[in-house]
């Protein structure tokens, strides 16, 4: 009887956590399809605001801004963050090696407006002192955006490369290859489930920014959430629910195939390791 009443709390524990995660993007995907202009109120299904969504340059401009400096910012943060996890975990007794990590990850714990701030200052005056950059803009973003995005892949691909069994390299290297052969014959094939996860983080990451953004944007670069959150003051267009859902669809279609890939390549990996064995 007692298993049986745990057993129920549980499920209505997750019912609920889940309700409150998915039932306000269900919410979103429902009225993207009203015929009204205000977004509380249903007067009928219609695909209206998908055609003019279409036509919308100013928001369509947004969006082709805000995926290319995400998907810039993503790959320049998994180099980098991939490079300074393989320091930390690879190489852990090095002169000032706890400084090195503190201050690779300190941007997990900085508020938004301090480092939106401090990155403003810094581009002033690197634009006072050497002439660069002579105007904020989409530069500018995904320079501030591979700052904090770095830290975050740091973190995802250390706990992988922890979890790897360093002897395999060693064995590797005692044969005669060389680090940099080891680490893309090796090394980089066992972590691509963490980069691919890192990537994806910094990916969302950078889109969803708007503090930082705010801080080191020009007039004439506009990202997304800045020119939602400009509207939401006046009242949120249905166009931006549309909008909205047509992103969650292909974030839910792409995390779903990562996924996918991942898994296979984790039971692969486990049944070459059986084989091993």
């Amino acid at each position: 009887m007692l298993a049986l009443y745990l057993r129920g709390l549980k499920q209505f524990i997750l019912f609920i956590s889940f309700s409150f995660l998915y039932i306000p993007m269900l919410m979103l995907i429902i009225y993207s399809f009203n015929s009204s202009r205000l977004v509380t109120v249903w007067a009928g299904f219609s695909t209206k605001w998908y055609s003019e969504l279409l036509d919308n340059s100013a928001l369509l401009k947004a969006v082709a801004l805000s995926l290319s400096i995400a998907a810039a910012s993503a790959t320049a943060a998994i180099i980098l963050g991939t490079l300074a996890s393989y320091v930390i975990v690879r190489f852990r007794r090095f002169k000032g090696s706890n400084l090195f990590s503190f201050m690779t990850t300190a941007p997990l714990v900085m508020p938004d407006v301090i480092t939106g701030l401090a990155l403003l200052l810094l581009f002033v005056a690197m634009g006072q002192l050497i002439g660069w950059p002579q105007d904020r803009g989409a530069i500018t973003i995904w320079l501030a955006h591979v700052t904090f995005c770095t830290a975050y892949v740091t973190v995802v691909v250390s706990a992988r490369l922890r979890e790897l069994d360093s002897s395999i390299e060693e064995a590797a290297m005692d044969l005669g290859a060389n680090p940099l052969k080891v680490f893309f014959i090796i090394t980089l094939p066992m972590i691509i489930p963490s980069l691919i996860s890192g990537w994806l983080l910094a990916f969302t990451l950078s889109l969803d920014d708007l503090v930082i953004a705010s801080f080191v944007a020009g007039p004439g670069a506009t990202t997304l959430p800045m020119l939602i959150f400009s509207k939401v003051r006046l009242g949120v267009s249905p166009d931006i629910n549309a909008l909205a859902t047509i992103i969650l669809l292909i974030v839910t279609v792409i995390g779903f195939i990562s996924w996918i890939l991942m898994r296979q390549r984790e039971k692969r990996r486990e049944q070459e390791m059986r084989k091993a064995k």
